[in-house]
């Protein structure tokens, strides 16, 4: 058996910063600290318009030999020439869009397989640049076919995380940039550690997943706090505002009445870099960026409440290995990962995937797929496996994986740090 020591390229460098990595000659993960907290955000002005254990070795699995054929023949290329992609999605408005998002600011559109020159919208000047900031996340309004909106998670220019709404243009190709309203505003204490995914579930709720605030190890407990939204799964409701808040708070939320902020509705995570939505049952499935030593996938299904009021384990825990303290620490009440793995053979950060729905690749039906930042590969299970979970082998590429992306069918895609988006089909 052959494992490969992958070696970066100068794009993967690059964007190593956006999982928090420092890579060098053999692929390794070591947590980056940054300085000072940022500045304060000034708040822009909105258009009228418009959240006793010891140490459990993860599950084995068998890592086949890296094959080029396999990853001809499991990954077609659908667009190249973008600027460090780190999101697909679709607007599911009946066009079969595919929308990327760079992170260096734009959300560019492809269109029946040709990557338009206009992009969809450009907030190059309006975001914090390099490491692990920039524009991260989109997600489309449920019923943006009829109302236009959509919304978008970045860093801004001072370093916080910042949710704004905007419309579509009259080109549905091109949105308009001065209906902008500012939505929520969530300071960052340090560059990494930004979460960035929103994404709207059950109940039409925009949700929307935060890192611990960044440095290493967590030193303000923050994912455990709940008066701080870092850390946490938000979920807000974006069809109303509430005295000066431009959201309501869904009446359901778990700390609603109670002590703690309202807009939590799950905590103890780490950095929730990329998390999604089964589209058949609804269960919330989270991809959580490691320490330095054991990756994790966890997964709330419908029956358990899809994440109300779980507790995720960051900091008291990494993976289902104690991390404070390091030994003896206690499990209760704690959401266990599904999966979890360590960095022994080359991996080094997970990336979160999806359930695949689609049509193309049928062997894929209901299981859910995900990958690791350094090493490339892509591995499945079971959407309804039981914990703790087997991976299965699925793809060993040669990418740096920056995220999984799902079109309006199902269909599911891959970019990297190559610039490149790729439709996952059947080896």
């Amino acid at each position: 058996m052959t494992i490969r020591s992958a070696r970066p390229s100068l794009p993967a460098l690059a964007l190593a910063a956006l999982l928090g990595l420092t890579l060098t000659g053999s692929v390794t993960a070591i947590e980056r600290s940054t300085g000072a907290a940022p500045q304060a955000l000034a708040p822009q002005a909105l258009a009228p318009q418009a959240v006793a254990l010891q140490a459990i070795a993860p599950q084995a699995v068998a890592l086949q030999a890296f094959a080029p054929q396999a990853v001809a023949k499991g990954l077609v290329v659908i667009a190249s020439g973008l600027s460090k992609p780190v999101l697909v999605t679709s607007a599911r408005d009946g066009t079969g869009r595919l929308f990327v998002v760079e992170q260096s600011g734009k959300i560019r559109v492809i269109v029946h397989g040709v990557l338009l020159p206009t992009p969809f919208l450009d907030l190059s000047t309006a975001i914090s640049h390099g490491g692990e900031q920039g524009l991260l996340g989109l997600a489309f309004h449920p019923s943006y076919a009829t109302n236009g909106k959509f919304y978008v998670d970045l860093t801004t220019a001072s370093g916080d995380t910042a949710i704004s709404e905007y419309r579509v243009s009259s080109d549905p190709n091109v949105a308009y940039r001065a209906s902008a309203r500012r939505i929520l505003t969530i300071h960052q204490p340090y560059a990494n550690h930004n979460g960035g995914n929103i994404a709207f579930g059950p109940g039409g709720y925009l949700f929307i997943g935060m890192g611990d605030g960044g440095s290493a190890g967590d030193p303000g407990n923050r994912a455990r706090n709940i008066d701080s939204l870092l850390g946490k799964m938000l979920r807000i409701d974006i069809n109303g505002r509430t005295g000066t808040r431009q959201y309501r708070i869904p009446a359901s939320n778990p700390y609603v009445g109670r002590a703690g902020r309202d807009e939590i509705y799950s905590l103890g995570l780490r950095n929730p870099w990329r998390w999604s939505f089964d589209r058949t049952t609804a269960d919330l499935w989270i991809g959580d960026v490691g320490q330095n030593r054991y990756e994790e996938i966890d997964r709330s299904t419908t029956t358990t409440g899809r994440g109300r009021g779980a507790d995720y384990g960051w900091r008291v825990m990494e993976g289902r290995a104690c991390y404070s303290p390091t030994r003896g620490c206690s499990t209760a009440g704690k959401t266990l990962p599904v999966v979890t793995y360590d960095h022994s053979v080359g991996d080094c950060s997970v990336i979160g995937g999806y359930v695949y729905r689609g049509s193309v690749a049928r062997s894929l039906g209901g299981r859910y797929l995900f990958g690791d930042f350094c090493s490339g590969r892509i591995w499945s299970i079971s959407a309804g496996a039981r914990a703790p979970a087997v991976r299965r082998l699925f793809l060993d590429t040669a990418l740096n994986i920056t995220s999984f992306g799902e079109g309006e069918n199902g269909e599911l895609y891959v970019t990297s740090t190559d610039g490149v988006v790729r439709h996952i089909v059947a080896p």
